[in-house]
């Protein structure tokens, strides 16, 4: 197979250290893997599913990382591919182990929709996370009052104690802003997001006061879309950007609707909304004028 694009990507066992984003970046991981085995041998997914007594659209889900692995169906997967080197063998077979250990958020699987579980494990992973938000301060900048005002909007009807829980969820995935390996993180935040009282005046006045500290780290730029900008870029409504250091992890795009949230990783897609984030950049008040736009809007609150 030399020449191909199996040969040319890292060994598999490099991916044993790859530190970030629990099962759900393994799973990617392995996933790409195997197709890029698979598609080195010229082997169609039809023919890869017969060995594991699956369909074809059960090797596409696992070669996107949508679904756990079987130890002995990656055992198989890899012997239809050529795969022979013990180490190799060893590499892969340990990744689909480490793809069935939970992550911290399992803790709040009862809580957590399918759709947005995968968000979290691609997040701990980034980084370099680009965010635009129209309705609401990004939930990685949100304070603790902040963030149960929103939820409490979401889930009117659930239980005060399912609501603390969902809080503690945010502000665990927050410390990631501040631990030695953080991403960097971009935030474009439409100014009508800090003029909407959520919570009330003192909580939507905290939270101005700590995206105003949190423009104090180096690793967080806050920009805001004033009013008189008109219409801007982002029309289509607000959408997350997830880079990852790992060279076999693509570009994803986020987009979260009511009940469910689309994953796109197609680079025409990536590229065309990593245009309109660098247009919304341009568009919004420059970093360096963030602090003096923010503590104007808060005096006015």
């Amino acid at each position: 197979m030399s020449g191909t694009q199996a040969d040319r990507d890292p060994p598999a066992g490099h991916l044993l250290t790859y530190p970030r984003g629990g099962p759900t970046v393994v799973r990617i991981l392995l996933g790409t893997q195997l197709r890029r085995l698979r598609e080195a041998r010229g082997i169609s997914t039809d023919a890869a599913a017969h060995p594991i007594r699956a369909s074809h659209s059960k090797i596409s889900r696992m070669e996107l990382g949508r679904v756990g692995f079987k130890e002995r169906d990656v055992e198989d997967l890899l012997t239809l591919y050529g795969v022979t080197d013990l180490s190799e063998r060893s590499a892969l077979l340990a990744l689909a182990r480490r793809a069935n250990t939970p992550g911290w958020w399992q803790h709040y699987n009862d809580l957590l929709p399918a759709w947005f579980e995968p968000y979290i494990g691609l997040e701990e992973a980034a980084s370099l996370i680009r965010t635009y938000e129209v309705q609401f301060v990004p939930g990685l900048l949100q304070t603790e009052d902040y963030a149960r005002a929103v939820i409490r909007l979401v889930h009117f009807d659930t239980p005060e104690e399912d609501i603390e829980r969902r809080v503690r969820l945010r502000m665990t995935r927050r410390r990631r802003l501040t631990e030695p390996d953080a991403p960097t993180v971009w935030a474009v935040v439409d100014e009508c997001a800090l003029r909407r009282p959520v919570g009330g005046a003192e909580v939507i006045r905290g939270q101005v006061d700590r995206l105003i500290e949190l423009t104090e780290l180096p690793n967080v730029t806050v920009q805001i879309v004033p009013f008189d900008t008109g219409g801007h870029a982002a029309a289509g409504g607000p959408f997350t950007l997830l880079r990852f250091s790992e060279p076999t992890l693509s570009d994803v795009v986020y987009m979260e609707q009511l009940t469910s949230a689309l994953y796109l990783e197609k680079p025409h897609d990536v590229d065309t909304y990593l245009d309109v984030m660098n247009r919304l950049c341009v568009e919004a008040v420059r970093p360096e004028d963030t602090v003096a736009r923010l503590a104007a809007i808060r005096a006015e609150l």
